[in-house]
């Protein structure tokens, strides 16, 4: 066997084992795994292993200052305070909360990543439900899943993945917004109205009018301020065209500080209700990628995109953008988009066939529960609230939703371009 087939057949078995979860193991597991056995038998050099996992750092930051972000709050009381509110304006109405769970996983998207909404929206989310009294909270929570990838192009903070497909070569603050205005408008709406329809009928429950709101604790105050602040630096941070990582880890770090400093035993039982298992997991992730393109995985597919938009700009947009949204879904989107970034820069490809690319690998990831690195976030957050949902489930509610609002935002892209 030559070490190129091996190499697909490692990191195939060991993307599969983080989609699957055999024995229930932990994501994390079966990507480090693959990582180790890639090296141990020389398929990979330690080098090129180093390297990859090197590649990841500014997202290891980036998910460190999230994940210290949303435990702090979490302790501090700020979920169940802010559950209560939102329930409190759906005044009864499960629409209503419906709707203003949405709108709050977009703004929460959009400043602070999709990431972000799975890890810190969803307890939120999953307390909001207890406090109204839902039998049925799953509409609420899909919300966290979907609306995460549907609105996480937004901004180019919107999603870590945005930030491996265009590497150094990210646009500025002010080209960004009219490229991807209308293609993200149309997901986000497409994908509200496609989920509310699917929830029909369990959006007919009853829920509590009157919900008494919870004393906000000093340390809620800072934590829900340290999450406003986190927003406003990875604004400025984009807007100069700065890695987004270090403030972000920063930001979280500070306010985690300031939080705990007042309660200095309690810092132990935060840091270890932190998943920290999702940093591996991303660089098991990273060398795997590393691995693949030195089977020249990532030229041949520069090449093919190449020789497709000679013929059609339009062609290689629509074919690359589903193409990377399906192997997003099979592959994960973070090493699908680390490959993408790849042969992107390596074709010089046009502007529209870029702009598919990105939206494939991040509304694409709306149709299974492992399409992207925020849906297993969310599936975490939700284990740790005693939720689960099945794959099968998940997928039925994705294949109405995600198709057509993937449609959409490839046309207006293109129609932009």
């Amino acid at each position: 066997m030559s070490p190129h087939i091996a190499t697909w057949i490692v990191s195939a078995l060991s993307v599969g084992g983080v989609i699957v979860r055999p024995f229930r193991a932990p994501e994390a597991v079966w990507a480090v795994a693959g990582a180790a056995i890639l090296v141990v038998f020389g398929l990979i050099t330690p080098g090129l292993a180093l390297a990859g996992v090197a590649k990841g750092t500014d997202v290891y930051l980036f998910l460190t200052g999230m994940m210290l972000l949303a435990e702090v709050a979490r302790s501090e009381g700020l979920f169940d305070w802010l559950a209560a509110l939102a329930t409190s304006y759906a005044a009864g109405s499960p629409r209503r909360l419906f709707v203003l769970t949405y709108a709050v996983g977009a703004v929460v998207t959009v400043f602070l990543s999709n990431d972000a909404t799975a890890v810190v929206l969803t307890p939120a989310v999953a307390a909001a439900a207890r406090a109204a009294g839902a039998q049925r909270p799953l509409p609420y929570l899909l919300i966290c899943a979907l609306v995460a990838n549907a609105a996480s192009f937004v901004l180019p903070i919107s999603n870590p993945a945005n930030l491996v497909i265009y590497g150094s070569r990210m646009p500025p603050l002010l080209q960004w917004l009219p490229q991807y205005a209308l293609p993200s408008a149309l997901a986000i709406v497409a994908t509200y109205w496609l989920l509310r329809w699917t929830q029909r009928e369990a959006l007919q429950q009853s829920i509590a009018s009157h919900v008494p709101l919870p004393h906000l604790s000093g340390g809620g105050k800072v934590a829900a301020a340290g999450i406003a602040a986190t927003a406003l630096v990875l604004l400025i941070a984009s807007a100069l065209d700065r890695q987004l990582g270090l403030p972000t880890c920063a930001a979280g770090a500070l306010t985690a500080a300031v939080v705990l400093i007042r309660r200095p035993r309690h810092t132990w039982q935060v840091i270890v209700e932190i998943p920290w298992a999702v940093l591996p997991l991303v660089a098991g992730l990273f060398v795997l990628v590393e691995a693949l393109a030195q089977t020249g995985a990532i030229a041949a597919l520069g090449a093919a995109l190449r020789d497709t938009a000679a013929h059609s700009t339009a062609a290689a947009a629509w074919g690359s953008g589903i193409a990377a949204a399906i192997a997003g879904n099979l592959a994960n989107n973070l090493p699908v988009a680390l490959i993408a970034g790849g042969a992107l820069a390596a074709d010089h490809a046009a502007e529209p066939v870029i702009c598919a690319v990105l939206i494939g690998v991040d509304l694409g990831p709306n149709l299974s529960v492992t399409g992207s690195l925020a849906t297993i976030l969310w599936l975490t957050a939700l284990r740790r609230e005693g939720i689960a949902i099945s794959a099968g489930a998940f997928l039925r509610i994705g294949a109405i939703v995600m198709p057509p609002a993937l449609l959409l935002a490839i046309a207006a892209a293109l129609l932009l371009g």
